[in-house]
């Protein structure tokens, strides 16, 4: 199974040169749901604090001013403590 990447407080022209504040946002309030990526998924947190489970692994913690990528076909639990704020990339 392809892992999360996380990349913790990436700089301004990394930000930039993905062009991150071009794409969408998305919100959500604390919740807990399951999802699955069709395709894979960057996102940047603007704010927020989130545990996503994937199935059969391990717990991974992630929110405000993490840059993550989620992998194509990867089932997980979502577990929102804090309400989320991101962009985010499909592709």
């Amino acid at each position: 199974m392809t892992e999360i990447k996380i990349e913790r407080d990436p700089s301004e022209a990394r930000l930039r040169e993905l062009g991150v504040t071009g794409w969408p946002i998305w919100e959500k309030e604390a919740s807990v749901f399951p999802w699955t990526y069709d395709t894979e998924e960057t996102c940047y947190f603007l704010k927020g604090e989130v545990v996503v489970t994937p199935e059969g692994g391990e717990p991974v913690e992630m929110g405000t001013g993490d840059l993550v990528t989620f992998p194509a076909g990867m089932s997980c639990t979502w577990t929102i403590r804090k309400e989320v704020k991101k962009h985010y990339r499909l592709g």
